[in-house]
């Protein structure tokens, strides 16, 4: 793997689904009943969780369905935009990938799409950026995916160091047009766009929920992700990837509260982690806690993907503490079973 900033920064900034790096998602409609229904939600696996085989060229996206089924017994997908190496176009490319998810009766749930800035204050650029989103929504409705996900943030910015540019209301007042442009073109394919809490500004919910207000499109949301609430990172001192995950959160949303205000509009969760106790449960997330709170905001019978990021921090980062890939999905699906024994 070519370990240049241009070359990392765009592998890492826009394959990456979620990336927090520590100190996919996961689509599904809210349903509140007025009778109470017993709390219940579905597992998915998002491919970033091999993130470092992927990079690395171990496992191809391909390889990514059979893994879930056989390895996991997991049969709902969320994939990484990145690890499609640009063949989301390609019709034989999707025949393919679609057969094998038939053959082993998987669910292609969600594709994490990380490209072009729908937030840029520039209006060509912005305009640029929803039009390239438009492949990927076709890539999903072809798949037969219920939606993408995507960022509303400068991700390059926010991984080099660097502040975004504009205010958050000018953030925000373009995140309106482009994102809402994109809502417009999903709609007419039945297919959702979801926002993650990932980079920059997004990483504020009540910036997200202040997005969330002025659209009406039916086919907006959110994907709270409980990994993803730093608002700001030390600079990398070098720029590649032991760089960047030797950098540390300065400023950072409470999670709970932050996933507590996004919930209204979840149409998914993504439970990310990067480590476990003893006991099997995450450090840096109390989990029984962060589903009580999912569990009260009447979200039920959805979705929730496990995101594991600790495999890519000890393979490409050298935190040989770190669980491996296949142990973090383990656990963390481990870990999940237990938050539905004990809320369900």
């Amino acid at each position: 793997m070519n370990h240049s900033r241009r070359h990392f920064l765009g592998q890492l900034g826009f394959a990456a689904a979620g990336l927090s790096l520590g100190p996919v998602d996961m689509l599904a409609v809210s349903a509140p009943s007025a009778a109470a229904a017993k709390f219940n939600f579905d597992i998915s696996l998002a491919e970033f969780s091999f993130a470092s085989e992927l990079f690395s060229g171990k496992m191809t996206n391909m390889d990514f369905p059979a893994r879930a089924r056989k390895d996991y017994d997991i049969s709902i997908l969320e994939y990484v935009s990145g690890f499609f190496n640009n063949k989301h176009k390609e019709q034989t490319y999707l025949n393919e990938l679609k057969k094998r998810c038939d053959d082993l009766g998987m669910k292609n749930h969600l594709i994490m799409v990380d490209g072009e800035n729908l937030t840029a204050l520039d209006n060509a650029a912005r305009a640029k950026a929803v039009e390239a989103h438009y492949p990927w929504v076709d890539a999903a409705k072809f798949l037969g995916c219920s939606a993408i996900r995507v960022n509303l943030g400068d991700a390059m910015a926010m991984l080099s160091g660097k502040k975004e540019e504009g205010t958050p209301a000018e953030l925000a007042t373009a995140a309106v047009d482009g994102y809402g442009k994109l809502l417009e073109y999903a709609g007419k394919a039945g297919i959702n766009v979801i926002v993650e809490n990932h980079f920059g500004v997004s990483t504020d919910p009540d910036w997200l929920v202040g997005v969330m207000k002025q659209l009406k499109a039916t086919n907006k949301g959110l994907l709270p992700d409980f990994g993803n609430f730093c608002a700001e990172r030390s600079k990398p001192e070098t720029q590649d990837i032991k760089g960047i995950m030797a950098t540390k959160c300065v400023k950072e949303h409470d999670k709970y509260e932050g996933v507590r205000k996004m919930m209204p509009y979840a149409k998914g969760i993504s439970a990310k982690t990067h480590q476990f106790d003893a006991n099997g449960n995450d450090p840096e997330t109390d989990f029984i806690k962060m589903f009580k709170i999912i569990k009260d905001s009447g979200w039920n019978n959805g979705i929730v993907g496990i995101e594991y990021e600790g495999g890519l921090i000890r393979d490409m980062g050298g935190d040989l503490s770190k669980p491996t890939n296949d142990e973090g999905v383990r656990q963390t699906k481990a870990l999940l079973e237990k938050v539905l024994e004990e809320l369900g």
